[in-house]
Parts: structure tokens; sequence; C-alpha cells
């Protein structure tokens, strides 16, 4: 079975110079689609990405960056929503590339669906009571 998740990848400044992501593809045969990466020589790195493969690779996969010391967190856990900032004025609605913004029509409410979000950012600059968060 084929999976695909969206991670995000903490790297220490130690193996910024490591052929990781070259690993995960010639030992584990992942695929990869980078959807934010900032890895600066000698500081910590860190790499937003899509991974997939067959389910047991990505298994193999999660373990081998775990063991090497790359710390790995789902994406959506770094997406949040202040929803005592919200009033739902659906600006991000529009700016969103990936759709991860519905309006519901019975409530007239902006409903956030993390699971499509790949951490652009453009929610973060388009929203104007500054409801939406990026935590890396």
């Amino acid at each position: 079975m084929i999976v695909s998740k969206k991670i995000v990848l903490h790297f220490p400044n130690r193996l910024v110079d490591q052929p990781i992501i070259y690993m995960l593809i010639k030992e584990y045969d992942l695929r990869f689609n980078i959807l934010k990466a900032s890895v600066i020589p000698d500081k910590e790195g860190l790499l937003v990405l899509e991974l997939s493969g067959e389910q047991d690779n990505y298994d193999r996969g999660i373990k081998y960056l775990t063991k090497t010391g790359v710390n790995i967190q789902s994406l959506s856990q770094n997406v949040l929503r202040n929803e005592d900032r919200c009033t739902h004025c659906g600006a991000c609605i529009t700016i969103c590339p990936t759709d991860a913004f519905e309006l519901d029509r019975t409530s007239r409410q902006v409903v956030f669906i993390n699971e499509k979000c790949i951490a652009c950012g453009l929610c973060i600059k388009a929203c104007p009571p500054r409801a939406m968060e990026l935590h890396f």
C-alpha cells in the first residue's frame, strides 16, 4: 500500500551536510516533494516535504531518520489557526493555493483543513486579524 504524508524535518547542525534525503531515495525507495526548505551550513536545517512510498519502506525510512538524529513532526502540528482571533472574513480562502480553507455555507464560518495545508505562509500574510500561525 502506498502512503503519502506531509512532514517537517528538523536537522541539527551536525547533519545539514549529510546525504539524508539521498538515502531515503536509494535505500528505502521513497519519493519526496519539497514544500519548503531552509538549510544553512553549520546551522540547523528545516525541510517541509511530502514523503511517499510503500508503507513498509516509509516506516523503515522514518526509523532511519529518527536513528540519524532528525526530528520529525507531522506538518499539521505546525500550522494553527487561533480561533480567538479568527473573524471568519474569508481572506484566507482566496489566497490559499491548496484549498485548505472552505466556507461552511450553513454557519458562514471558515473551516481550516490542515491536511491540505503545505505551510506556504500565504494565509499568514493575508489574514487581517493575524489568526493563522506557523510554528516550526
